[in-house]
């Protein structure tokens, strides 16, 4: 319908990233360097960085570099398999070279306004 199509463009034109998966974020300016941050690890598809309000005495996040629309967990598609499993691969190893491999660690992704998440860009809590 019409009001179908409207809604659809204006989710698209938006630039909350809450609404429109694509919109730019905070986290897509530390990726392109244009904020700087504490990077504990790179590769060429996921950066892993200090949070800036750590909750622990070691509180890092794991973002994809190129978030693809995944603005949350819940929006999720088949081809986001790969990426998440390499954030997931990369938030143990980073944890382990952080000291935190041999007693765990906490692995946290909030998820829209119910779950706390205040970046809508996916991205992983390893706490410990």
């Amino acid at each position: 319908s019409t009001a179908d199509e409207v809604s659809a463009a204006a989710a698209a034109a938006s630039t909350d990233p809450a609404i429109n998966p694509n919109a730019p974020t905070f986290f897509d300016k530390i990726v392109s360097k244009e904020i700087p941050a504490k990077i504990i690890y790179e590769d060429e598809r996921c950066l892993a960085f200090r949070d800036i309000n750590p909750q622990g005495p070691v509180h890092f996040l794991v973002i994809p570099k190129d978030k693809a629309g995944l603005n949350r967990l819940s929006n999720a598609q088949e081809h986001h398999k790969e990426i998440l499993g390499h954030l997931m691969y990369t938030a143990q190893k980073v944890a382990k070279e952080e000291g935190l491999g041999a007693d765990g660690f906490r692995v946290v992704v909030n998820d829209g306004a119910n779950g706390a998440q205040s970046v809508y860009h996916l991205h992983i809590h390893v706490i410990g």
